[in-house]
């Protein structure tokens, strides 16, 4: 395992309690002094040539990750791949993409002139990963996107880091189910994400997910400062494979219901 992984995990997951200060918490509640394995560490992206998912991915592969899954997410007009990298102890990496084609001018015309203020040389290195906002948005712009596509709202307001982190319920010290994980979260005041069920998935399908919903983060926007939904923490049990080796993949209908995490009123 390189340095460079290393630093861009260590730099991700700063950047990604700042504005999480929950997970941090939930970090030291669960893992009581013990390393904590991260399952995967999921991005968002816009279909378009300069920041699409394949541009993104090639951050990942640059670092020995590999595509092992593509995902289609016809109602929240998403596709999606996932990556993994020989040590296990790397979390996968899962990219989406929301498809603007799909979507209205209106979204398409405040996306594009959001994207069009990036800077060529933003995308020299993967540190453009944890680059956040390189654009500046108005929060009724914010509002127009949020009214069609959440997914959009998020990424406009918030830009590019991880949208979440996972605690792979499976390496966790003292935990046999995700249930207990759960039920712990709860007796300690935090609120789970409870859109299609507190738990998404089955034994049937070898994978269970559950999460928290965003902690609230005061983004400024051109016109006024708002506090809006951010970045959550989810947490994944995986089941064995008939080989006996875990099931590495993700299950279309529970990740659905995870991407509503970050919903102002999501599990209402």
């Amino acid at each position: 395992m390189s340095q460079t992984v290393n630093d861009f995990f260590e730099r991700l997951w700063g950047q990604y309690i700042e504005i999480t200060p929950s997970a941090k918490k939930i970090h030291r509640l669960l893992g009581k002094g013990d390393k904590i394995i991260n399952d995967h560490v999921a991005f968002r992206t816009f279909n378009l040539p300069t920041i699409n998912l394949d541009v993104l991915s090639q951050f990942f592969i640059d670092m020995g990750y590999q595509e092992k899954g593509q995902y289609e997410f016809k109602a929240k007009k998403l596709n999606a791949k996932h990556f993994e990298h020989s040590d296990y102890r790397l979390p996968k990496i899962f990219i989406s993409e929301l498809k603007l084609e799909l979507c209205s001018e209106k979204l398409n015309s405040i996306v594009n002139q959001c994207v069009s203020q990036i800077e060529n040389k933003a995308l020299d290195n993967h540190s453009f990963m944890y680059s956040g906002r390189h654009w500046n948005v108005s929060y009724q712009d914010y509002i127009t996107l949020l009214e069609e596509s959440e997914y959009a709202a998020w990424l406009a307001a918030f830009g590019f880091r991880a949208n979440h982190f996972t605690v792979s319920v499976n390496h966790l010290v003292g935990y046999m189910t995700l249930s207990e994980v759960n039920q712990v979260l709860k007796d300690n005041q935090f609120i789970l994400n409870s859109a299609g069920g507190e738990i998404k998935g089955s034994p049937e399908v070898m994978l269970e997910q559950s999460s928290t919903l965003a902690d609230k983060c005061l983004i400024d926007f051109i016109d006024l400062k708002k506090a809006i939904p951010a970045c959550f923490y989810e947490f994944a049990y995986r089941y064995p494979q008939p080989d006996g080796s875990l099931y590495q993949g993700f299950v279309e209908a529970s990740a659905d219901k995870i991407f509503e995490s970050t919903h102002s009123g999501a599990g209402d």
